[in-house]
């Protein structure tokens, strides 16, 4: 199975909520915003910000907010910010990892068609387009 964190879902829902409008939002307002722990916001605004997905601002007004528009960030580039490269197995993807028969592995190159392809899929979708409502809403 393929799964993202439950972290990088929420990075979603904070970036979703930063993107929403451009005024300087702490780190208690988006906690209370998004129902999630203001010490699980913080932990995922560091990366973020590592990122340049995220700019932070000091001082008594400081805070957060999305360092482009929410169309040029891509899920892509969040997954990547939280958990790293991109890789369905450890042998794709620009992953350190080592595989002990990589180099006689007929799957390796198949492997790599399907992490392009999921890679595009995801550079596809944009925060904007995960910040649109879809229909029918559940009630």
């Amino acid at each position: 199975m393929i799964k993202i964190s439950k972290l990088t879902d929420y990075a979603v829902v904070v970036l979703t909520q930063l993107g929403r409008d451009s005024a300087v939002h702490t780190v208690s307002a988006l906690a209370e915003s998004t129902g999630i722990p203001a010490p699980t916001v913080a932990k995922l605004l560091k990366p973020l910000v590592t990122a340049g997905l995220v700019a932070s601002h000091r001082g008594a007004n400081g805070g957060y907010v999305l360092s482009q528009e929410p169309e040029r960030i891509t899920v892509a580039a969040i997954i990547t910010a939280l958990e790293g490269p991109i890789a369905v197995t450890e042998c794709v993807g620009d992953t350190d990892a080592s595989c002990g028969v990589e180099r006689l592995c007929p799957m390796r190159g198949n492997w790599e068609k399907i992490n392009r392809a999921v890679q595009r899929a995801l550079e596809d979708v944009s925060l904007a387009d995960m910040s649109a409502p879809t229909w029918p809403l559940a009630v």
